[in-house]
């Protein structure tokens, strides 16, 4: 099999530059007892970048409001231990020459009464309606959707203090600021809701907060998705003006890179052409885009039933062919990389053979 060649080729933008096209995706490990990442973290994360990733986005970690998250073991980006802990995980990657950002988040409605660590604090939605169309919420009101915002602009603050390189803002996946842009669960009458691009207000307000909290050179990332978490189906958007419509407030508010979530690369979004999420996202947009999706794998996204999910090079050359195309800029990998840390440094140097396949042994440890 060829090296493909334009996955290790420098990224520059006007505020990151990277040492190659390979992002590793964020994926929740729950390795963080009360929140805290520690050294196993710090090498789990450290291992990544020795392996030849150019940039790491961590795990969604928890912003500082009660219900941010949902479970004990889930990293939080608030409180000193956890920070401290952070700050040694990034010393960890720079000491290896990589770049890290953390992925700020808040699970919304995804999150159940009860669940740790604050098994008192209630979930939260734009409308008070549940990702299966439940009315079993209050709705935020704007006050509270105000302290949101700030705690979001509180950790980009602190990313930036402790020494990240950029922070990317989790809206995808039907997770809270996803919920603010899907029609069906943002039912608002107020600023915060209404048409397609009403409904990205709470993003934007974000964004420029952030944007704010850090200054205008640090980069803010902003993953998005049309699938949802238990709803494959799910769209934003179904046409190439809609989701120019939909990007052009992100874009204005301040996000610099857009991080494109979809289940398979290589699958076009739109009738008519094959350009993808990414490809789309970056030819309306101007700016970078990151795609992704079962790069490396022959099984699909959330088949676990799969024990072996291939040899880690499957779809490698069509990849190769996109990122000459200029179709999108970089490429984050996931599963590929929980199996097997220096998988860049293997396919770089022509040693696929060596790769270690993903099995679903693989996530019930920091390997």
């Amino acid at each position: 099999m060829n090296i493909p060649s334009a996955l290790f080729t420098p990224f520059t933008s006007d505020k990151l530059t990277l040492s190659n096209r390979i992002v590793m995706a964020p994926m929740t490990r729950g390795f963080s007892p009360e929140g805290v990442p520690g050294r196993e973290v710090a090498e789990y994360y450290r291992r990544r970048a020795a392996g030849g990733v150019g940039l790491i986005i961590t795990e969604g970690t928890g912003i500082n409001h009660p219900s941010s998250v949902s479970g004990a073991s889930i990293p939080l980006f608030h409180g000193d231990e956890s920070l401290q802990g952070w700050s040694n995980v990034v010393q960890a990657v720079h000491d290896e020459g990589g770049k890290i950002m953390p992925q700020l988040w808040h699970v919304g409605t995804a999150r159940r009464t009860g669940d740790l660590p604050h098994a008192e604090a209630e979930p939260v939605s734009p409308s008070g309606i549940s990702m299966a169309g439940e009315e079993n919420r209050e709705p935020l009101t704007e006050e509270e959707i105000q302290g949101l915002i700030q705690a979001f602009a509180q950790a980009a603050a602190d990313a930036k203090r402790i020494g990240f390189d950029g922070i990317e803002l989790h809206g995808a996946h039907g997770y809270l600021i996803d919920q603010f842009f899907w029609e069906h669960t943002n039912r608002r009458t107020d600023k915060y809701g209404g048409d397609l691009v009403k409904r990205t207000r709470f993003a934007v307000e974000v964004i420029e907060a952030c944007r704010q909290a850090v200054g205008p050179d640090f980069p803010i990332v902003l993953r998005f998705s049309q699938w949802k978490m238990g709803n494959y189906d799910a769209r934003l958007v179904e046409t190439p003006e809609q989701l120019e419509q939909f990007l052009a407030p992100l874009t204005a508010a301040g996000v610099d890179i857009f991080h494109c979530s979809t289940r398979r690369f290589w699958l076009p979004e739109f009738e008519g052409s094959e350009l993808n999420l990414a490809g789309w996202t970056q030819k309306l947009s101007g700016k970078p885009a990151i795609s992704v999706g079962s790069v490396g794998l022959e099984a699909e996204f959330v088949d676990r039933s799969t024990e072996n999910q291939g040899t880690g090079e499957a779809h490698l050359d069509q990849l190769n062919a996109r990122l000459q195309n200029n179709e999108f800029e970089l490429i984050a990998l996931g599963r590929v990389l929980l199996s097997d840390p220096e998988w860049p440094a293997k396919v770089r140097e022509g040693r696929q053979s060596e790769i270690i396949p993903f099995t679903t042994d693989v996530l019930k440890t920091l390997n």
